[in-house]
């Protein structure tokens, strides 16, 4: 069995474990993990590693990603989204105009803090905050701090606005819903997502699970062609050896925390600079 990565476009109402149960049964494989949870009622790119591509996961955490998301006003549930209990609801509000959604918008671009939702997978001492918040177990959410660096207004409706988000890892778009309803005057909610980006995967180029079924091993990219946002060192070929082992090599270079080693085109695995000595992280064999 090969091993690589997989860019699923996940379908609305599929969590990402179900999703990944899926493509085990496609490939026959228990070593399959995705990288960046996707909510259930979202949908679209979710990155999935085969086999030895499983040890790379965590390389795809710093990703930023990309979503189109449709904000209803009027409401506010305890989830943030649909799924939840309306909590708040405004009746016979004015929509704000374009030009109002705009400016708002423009309050959430740099770097802002978030209090996440609490239905969220955050573990709060020790227990996800979903857990906690289902059995009405009162809890305070971690603020923390996240960067938005593209925030467009894409679409209008009557009740609803779609916009369109470039964002660090950790962005809640729920959150998100939340506070430009609250920057607006309005109660507001998610009311869907789809996540366009994670790092270089896409969603143009991301496939169903009909279709990882149907094209099988083939779809699968190799694990490197994955990992270009990590920059990359050419390793001397004298050196394989002894960064395959874990020994240092030495080199005049500043620290570095993940870098994507090749040599002689061939990928090695992902290293690190700390104090003039290359390092092996993870190796690829």
């Amino acid at each position: 069995m090969k091993d690589g990565f997989i860019n699923l476009n996940k379908p609305s109402g599929m969590t990402s474990h179900d999703a990944v149960n899926h493509v085990r049964r496609i490939f026959s494989t228990r070593k399959v993990g995705h990288a960046g949870t996707l909510d259930p009622q979202a949908s679209g790119v979710l990155p999935i590693a085969i086999n030895r591509a499983t040890k790379f996961i965590e390389y795809l955490a710093d990703c930023d990603k990309s979503y189109r998301a449709e904000i209803l006003f009027g409401i506010a549930t305890d989830s943030g989204d649909l799924e939840g209990e309306i909590i708040s609801r405004a009746e016979n509000f004015h929509m704000p105009t374009i030009d109002e959604l705009n400016a708002a918008l423009k309050n959430f671009i740099g770097e802002i803090e978030q209090t996440p939702p609490k239905f969220s997978a955050i573990k709060i001492h020790g227990r996800k905050a979903y857990d906690l918040a289902r059995k009405n177990f009162e809890f305070d959410m971690p603020r923390r701090l996240v960067k938005i660096s593209r925030l467009e207004l894409i679409g209008f409706e009557k009740n609803s606005a779609t916009i369109e988000i470039d964002c660090s890892k950790g962005t809640y778009i729920r959150s998100l819903a939340i506070d430009l309803g609250e920057r607006l005057n309005l109660p507001a909610t998610l009311k869907n997502l789809i996540r366009l980006r994670v790092g270089d995967f896409n969603l143009d180029n991301a496939l169903t699970l009909d279709e990882i079924k149907k094209f099988g091993e083939s779809c699968l990219l190799p694990i490197e062609d994955c990992l270009k946002h990590l920059p990359t060192f050419e390793l001397d070929e004298k050196r394989i050896r002894a960064f395959m082992n874990g020994l240092p090599t030495t080199i005049d270079a500043p620290d570095e925390k993940f870098l994507r080693i090749v040599s002689g085109g061939k990928f090695l695995g992902i290293g690190r600079i700390e104090r003039g000595e290359l390092r092996s992280s993870k190796i690829i064999s």
